[in-house]
């Protein structure tokens, strides 16, 4: 069963499994200890620690080891927000980063402090003017990722680490999606990192703060990790995490990810070709080489997972159509994007090219399918001519408008109906439709862009709001 979710978690590395198992024998004992299995346990964590250090870029005495890699990030934020306290107390981030620094930044703010979101354009990078312009002179941190999680766009970061070194503020560094493909450049100042998303076991985190980073741990202090992650170190798990981040160095690292690249941009090319109404997502050429995201319009995305799962391909979604919450993702909200029918595919090594072809063959039809049940037409925004009648319009608003209540459906019910009677409206016309559902406040736009409409904008309604769409072609 192909398993195309690497992002969320990578495979056991086979060095990492076999690191494990060895240490499990070696490495049981408390490393603080003097006697001869502490001191034996405490060899295999500096060694560890070397290893780790060696392959992020680092110091040794620079580097931590975590339970986590959101524990990382957290531990990072606060630690350096509350050394520099003095300097300031404004958070900078990006509109994109992971959800631990959007968390970090929630109790930051809600303890007094202030943050600044810098946008994105609609790849999802960020443009390094606008983070010098978020620089002010009260910035303690600024925290930028270095690929996303969600649709792989890669960040400036030495660019930003640049910036940062000028106004002398540190720089944290998201590095859990690129770290396996090679060390983070620039003049960071802080790092966090996560095991599992490099093909190490879980519950394993780096945290870097490089030499001259001002930072202060909270919490109850520990002795251990230089009391920057309290409790005992989960010593075989650590040597494994480290032994098959070190293995990633070698050089069949590049010619796997080039190998890798080539099969995403097969996908990046081919999905739109064979399936209609696609966008796909994320800057094209900065862009990590496993991982590719697109969206399908008027596609339940929950119902689109389970088809792919049952077909036997492991995938996930940023799609508002899979979430409980029913809001889509922040990250595809901030570029603006398409999110219902999300699908992120993120492929890892050593994954197969009739593995992809396979997708590339069932995919198609399995979109088709969701959609018929939805009862989307062929060509959806075509459905009908100007001044049709259809169950689905409520009384025209005005000459030339229409208005669909599409209040209570969940998505993409909201954008089906809207297509379904635009053109039932003249050129010119407008349609409204009345929604109660947060993802059609950023599917509407999007469906307009992609469809060559244009979308007037939002106003308040009873229930939910009103989007206004006019008709352009």
């Amino acid at each position: 069963m192909p398993y195309f979710d690497a992002a969320s978690a990578a495979p056991l590395h086979p060095v990492a499994r076999e690191a494990l198992l060895a240490s499990l024998d070696e490495g049981w004992a408390d490393p603080a200890r003097l006697y001869r299995e502490g001191r034996r346990a405490r060899l295999l964590l500096d060694a560890a620690r070397e290893a780790a250090a060696e392959a992020v870029g680092c110091r040794p005495d620079e580097l931590v080891f975590t339970p986590s890699g959101t524990h990382a990030v957290h531990s990072g934020v606060s630690g350096v927000l509350a050394a520099r306290r003095r300097a300031g107390r404004r958070l900078v981030h990006s509109a994109v980063e992971h959800s631990a620094v959007l968390h970090a930044a929630e109790v930051h703010e809600a303890a007094g402090g202030t943050r600044a979101e810098v946008a994105v354009n609609g790849a999802g990078r960020v443009a390094t003017g606008d983070v010098a312009a978020a620089l002010t002179g009260d910035t303690a941190l600024v925290a930028v990722q270095s690929a996303n999680h969600e649709v792989g766009t890669e960040q400036p970061v030495e660019e930003v680490a640049g910036l940062c070194q000028e106004a002398g503020v540190p720089l944290l560094v998201d590095a859990a999606q690129s770290l396996p493909w090679g060390q983070v450049p620039g003049a960071w100042s802080v790092l966090a990192a996560s095991a599992h998303k490099w093909g190490g076991p879980p519950g394993v985190g780096l945290l870097v703060v490089r030499k001259g980073t001002r930072f202060a741990p909270q919490g109850p202090a520990d002795e251990r990790e230089s009391g920057r992650s309290a409790g005992f170190e989960n010593l075989p798990a650590i040597v494994a995490a480290a032994a098959s981040l070190r293995a990633l160095r070698g050089p069949e690292t590049s010619a796997e990810a080039s190998r890798l690249r080539a099969l995403v941009d097969r996908i990046r090319a081919r999905v739109p070709e064979l399936v209609p109404d696609v966008e796909v997502v994320g800057d094209p050429v900065h862009r990590l080489p496993h991982l590719v995201t697109f969206s399908c319009l008027y596609v339940d995305g929950e119902t689109l997972l389970g088809e792919l799962d049952r077909a036997g391909f492991s995938v996930s979604s940023g799609s508002s159509c899979t979430s409980s919450t029913l809001i889509p993702s922040h990250v595809l909200r901030a570029m603006g994007v398409l999110s219902e029918g999300n699908v992120r595919v993120s492929l890892p090594y050593g994954t197969a090219e009739a593995e992809v072809e396979r997708f590339l063959e069932v995919l198609p039809g399995l979109v088709r399918s969701v959609r018929e049940r939805l009862g989307v037409p062929a060509r959806t925004a075509e459905a009908a001519p100007a001044g049709a009648a259809g169950p689905e319009a409520a009384p025209a608003a005005g000459p030339g408008d229409l208005v669909v209540d599409a209040l209570g459906k969940r998505c993409p019910i909201p954008v089906i109906e809207l297509a379904k009677v635009i053109g039932r409206v003249p050129v010119g016309g407008t349609v409204t439709v009345l929604s109660d559902d947060e993802a059609a406040r950023q599917d509407i736009p999007a469906w307009c862009t992609m469809r060559e409409q244009e979308y007037v904008g939002e106003r308040a309604a009873e229930r939910g709001a009103a989007y206004v769409v006019r008709r352009r072609v």
